[in-house]
């Protein structure tokens, strides 16, 4: 992940926006039609849902830290499996030894 400092949940923009979006909303109606000023205020809300979203759009990792994590992930499972792995080649290398005999005795 990125080793930026963490921002607080709540910007001060995304804060001024929202209070703007309320004053538009209720300015709408109080001066439009009800059926124009709820549009009004459905779109500004969605305005101010898709800000919220937005606001953390580039704080993630990028694509070669999240492999490099999955390759950390799978080389330390790999790791803990190499006993189970090992018992099992030498089952495996003890059952065509088995069946090398078995054919040979025919």
């Amino acid at each position: 992940m990125t080793t930026e400092p963490q921002r607080s949940r709540r910007s001060p923009g995304l804060l001024a926006a929202a209070a703007v979006a309320v004053v538009l909303g209720g300015l709408a109606f109080l001066v439009l039609d009800v059926v124009v000023a709820a549009f009004v205020g459905i779109v500004l809300v969605v305005v101010a849902v898709m800000a919220v979203l937005a606001s953390d759009w580039d704080q993630h990792a990028t694509f070669e830290e999240r492999e490099q994590q999955r390759a950390l992930k799978r080389k330390s499972k790999w790791e803990k499996n190499a006993d189970a792995r090992e018992r099992d080649r030498r089952r495996w290398e003890a059952h065509q030894a088995r069946q090398a005999r078995g054919s040979d005795d025919r």
